[in-house]
């Protein structure tokens, strides 16, 4: 390239996060100078930052050759309401002025929810510069916050207004000329004609005039340009004929009159719809009540959520919302947590217990400590991961935005084509306009642009109100492929808490005598054997009477047995519980119970021994077992799986026994036990080698590393922030038939998307050789067109309707 064309030389600044050395510094410097268009690049480790000079710099770029050398670069998210889209070609130019601001990583808009998302360098750009220039591109925008979606306004509103002006003025027009052909004997005069249609020309459709000139200004295309050109051409044939050739000439204001109704129809329906999709966000922000009752100095006072902090003692009373995630203090209650967790059945809350923010109180008054507030809530969170979604794209958008990127261009050639070749043949000027009027009108590319947000906004909806979350559109897109799901034991499929499965007597004592005997002993361990002691249901006979309690590290626990000072020393009686080892060094025979023992444990169990010792005396006299059993809908939700042909698998770091257990009862042939983490993550890797699309269902820590390798993680809500930013999927109840409604759904969307793009492309494909050939007029494009937009919607909103 000569030089004088060659792209100036700039220089950018970037946030470099995880250095430690001057070798981190060089690995830095020699990534960047990786990147296209890198002359020089020089890395300052005091400033954690990086100078880049070069040409043509991508920061994208720039920011994964940091991330590819094991460092980062510190994100910020920026969200936007946007005003004046239409259609795809909107999308695509309000992208790309996004995208050219120095900065910023990543631009998504959507044009069903009407929102950006913009990804950028922290501390590199304004909310001011993101929205000059999105004005730049002809569009108007508000920064929106962090927490949730845009600001709810009514979008059908300017639409339906201009629609009502409209479609009357219309409908006078279109009577006006066509009744004669009825045989009716009226017939309105051209000046009444274009006295009627300049109204609906330059006021009801002053929007498409305005985008459109913008659009013609910033060189680019858009619906908005289609209709104005084709609407115009009409009406200024019309305006032609009548002055140039008078009164007795046929007329074209009502074709441009009905065009602009029909289109403004359409949006008004089409916004109406959309408002739909978008119901699940505005139900979940509904569930924060804008006040709450909070204890200050002995006194009940009410105040904004925003002037309430951590630590704060709330007021909940029987039947209002929960403000904030707290956690019980005082009092009793049941509490409906349906719209958050999907869960129809109320949640028995008692003091300890944590309640969440939106969540609906039962019959009792509550007192409870403030936990999150503001946008850590809960509640907050989920807002967000849904509006996220609803703004991502999924990867099939990627073939509509490279059709959108030459749709208009092409349209305007085939436009020119159809006025050129209806001249040639011979037809004249007239026809010639009104054949390319209607190639103009049919082929505004609105439904193109809303065929897959649509349907991720109501796909997306529908999980949320089941309490499905699913984190962006790709995940949602890839859970329609998994043909391998892989579960987790402890937390996903099992309770994850341990339980009394098995009590055994020896010596005389029945099964609650030992429950008895073995929870005094434990009295006041915190161990979750102990714990579990007290679930159990032989656990209502009442305790005898122990003291000096001690816990035995690694061993278990010992007591003394009787009130104090009821024995003298030489008729102490003394308590063991625990396990194996520790009946060894007391010198316990555990024989007679030895059989019943080892077959527990080749099932998994967990067993604990109980015996007794009096001076040199030693009596066995049960045991305990304990294992981790299934959840109760485990085995169904495994039966879905593989109804929907799926392949199910078991991967447990638990021992051999347990896993065999446990997956035999719930019905998975396929299982491997003593599994770490980092093995977790590579039998995933394995199975896809295979070709296999593997979803990993977990809840824990040590099922992020297998969460992420897996094409979708699937995180149970119950279980760790860490698994859950790990997973695509997270669902709040932690049940597992919910992961088959999960791949279902994703089923459902992906097809809803493939229908309507279908139905976006059959209406271009079809009508505009029809236009072309003649054979639509004007009136008909532009009610098909229409209603292409309204159909694509309303089949994305039967989602939340399917079971």
């Amino acid at each position: 390239m000569d030089d004088a064309r060659a792209p100036a030389v700039t220089r950018q600044v970037l946030p470099v996060q995880g250095m430690t050395c001057a070798s981190c510094v060089a690995h830095v410097e020699k990534a960047l100078a990786t990147v296209p268009g890198v002359i020089s690049a020089a890395v300052n480790l005091a400033t954690e930052s990086a100078a880049i000079e070069g040409r043509a710099l991508d920061t994208a770029q720039l920011a994964e050759a940091v991330r590819r050398a094991g460092y980062s670069v510190p994100t910020q998210t920026f969200r936007l309401a946007l005003v004046g889209m239409s259609c795809a070609s909107c999308v695509a130019r309000i992208e790309a002025a996004l995208a050219a601001l120095p900065g910023v990583l990543r631009a998504t808009v959507n044009l069903a929810s009407e929102t950006a998302q913009i990804e950028a360098v922290a501390g590199q750009l304004t909310g001011r510069e993101l929205i000059e220039a999105v004005a730049r591109a002809g569009y108007e925008a508000t920064l929106t916050g962090d927490a949730g979606p845009a600001p709810e306004r009514d979008s059908a509103a300017p639409y339906r207004r201009d629609a009502l002006l409209a479609l009357p003025l219309a409908a006078l027009l279109l009577a006006g000329t066509h009744l004669a052909w009825l045989g009716l004997p009226w017939h309105l005069p051209a000046w009444a004609q274009w006295l009627i249609a300049t109204p609906v020309q330059f006021g009801a459709g002053r929007r498409f005039l305005l985008a459109g000139a913008r659009a013609a200004r910033a060189g680019t295309g858009n619906m908005d340009l289609l209709v104005s050109l084709g609407t115009l051409a009409a009406y200024g044939l019309s305006l032609y004929l009548w002055l140039v050739r008078g009164e007795q000439h046929h007329l074209y204001f009502e074709a441009s009159a009905v065009v602009i109704a029909l289109v403004l129809l359409g949006k008004w329906l089409e916004a109406r719809a959309r408002q739909r999709t978008s119901e699940a966000i505005r139900l979940l922000g509904a569930l924060r009540p804008a006040l709450a009752h909070v204890l200050r100095e002995g006194r009940e006072v009410e105040l904004p959520l925003d002037e309430i902090k951590l630590g704060e003692r709330l007021v909940i009373r029987a039947g209002e919302r929960i403000p904030l995630d707290a956690r019980v203090h005082a009092g009793e209650s049941s509490v409906d947590e349906s719209m958050i967790t999907g869960e129809p059945v109320p949640v028995d809350k008692a003091p300890g217990d944590a309640l969440t923010g939106g969540a609906l109180n039962g019959p009792g008054r509550l007192e409870a400590e403030v936990t999150a507030v503001g946008a850590e809530t809960v509640l907050a969170r989920i807002i967000r991961l849904v509006s996220d979604a609803q703004a991502a794209k999924a990867p099939i958008q990627r073939l509509v935005d490279r059709v959108a990127a030459v749709f208009v261009p092409v349209v305007l050639g085939i436009a020119a084509l159809t006025v050129l070749g209806w001249w040639l043949a011979g037809a004249g000027w007239e026809v010639a306009l009104i054949n390319a009027v209607s190639v103009l009108v049919i082929a505004c590319p609105c439904a193109l642009g809303l065929a897959t947000p649509a349907a991720i906004i109501a796909g997306t909806g529908a999980a949320a109100r089941r309490g499905i979350l699913i984190k962006d559109a790709e995940a949602l897109e890839l859970a329609r492929g998994v043909q391998t799901v892989v579960f987790d034991k402890t937390g996903t499929l099992t309770r994850g808490t341990p339980r009394v499965v098995a009590v055994i007597g020896c010596a005389g004592l029945a099964e609650d005598e030992v429950i008895a005997l073995a929870r005094a002993a434990s009295l006041g361990s915190t161990h979750p054997l102990s714990t579990a002691l007290d679930s159990a249901e032989s656990a209502i006979t009442p305790l005898p009477p122990t003291q000096a309690h001690k816990t035995l590290a690694g061993r278990g626990v010992s007591a003394r047995l009787g009130a104090q000072g009821a024995q003298d020393a030489g008729a102490v009686i003394e308590l063991w519980f625990g396990n194996a080892r520790l009946m060894t060094d007391k010198g316990v025979d555990t024989a007679p119970l030895a059989g019943a023992a080892a077959a527990l444990e080749a099932e998994g169990r967990t067993v604990s021994w109980l015996a007794r010792g009096q001076g040199d005396e030693r009596t066995l006299l049960g045991l305990v077992a304990y294992g981790d059993e299934p959840k109760p809908h485990a085995s169904a939700a495994v039966q879905a799986l593989q109804r929907l042909g799926l392949r199910v698998a078991l991967l447990s770091g638990d021992n051999a026994g347990a896993v065999r257990h446990v997956a035999q009862a719930v019905g998975i042939s396929e299982f491997e036990a003593g599994v770490s983490p980092r093995d977790k993550a590579k039998r995933i890797a394995a199975l896809k080698t295979q070709g296999a699309h593997v979803a990993m269902v977990g809840d824990g820590i040590n099922d992020a590393p297998a969460l992420a390798a897996a094409d979708v993680g699937i995180a149970m809500g119950s279980g760790t922030d860490i698994a859950m930013h790990a997973a695509g999927i997270t669902l709040l109840r932690g049940d597992p038939r919910l992961v088959a409604e999960a791949i279902d759904l994703s089923r459902r969307t992906v097809a809803k998307i493939r229908q309507n793009l279908f139905w976006a492309f059959f209406y271009n494909a079809i009508g505009i050789p029809l236009a072309a050939l003649g054979l639509l007029s004007p009136m008909v494009a532009g009610a098909a067109m229409a209603a292409s937009s309204v159909m694509v919607v309303s089949n994305s909103l039967l989602l939340a309707r399917q079971r």
